[in-house]
């Protein structure tokens, strides 16, 4: 996975801390979450689809999936 590895990844917004403000993912500290950007076929720019890792990117097994933009989330595992 590209996240373990520190990148380079695709967008310039891979990476940034994901606020959690719509309050769906479990409460953490800000900072605690990133997102990235799942490539969307025939998508013009980055889509809807995000990965949203929690806690330190190379070692952490807290990862959730959203297709919809933040309106919902799935855990997913490796």
């Amino acid at each position: 996975m590209l996240i373990r590895q520190g990148g380079p990844f695709p967008y310039a917004k891979d990476g940034v801390v994901f606020g959690n403000h719509e309050g769906l993912l479990p409460r953490q500290p800000r900072g605690y979450y990133h997102e990235f950007t799942v490539k969307t076929p025939g998508s013009r720019n980055r889509g809807a689809q995000r990965l949203i890792v929690g806690g330190a990117l190379v070692t952490s097994n807290e990862v959730y999936y959203t297709a919809t933009h933040y309106a919902s989330f799935m855990r997913i595992s490796e």
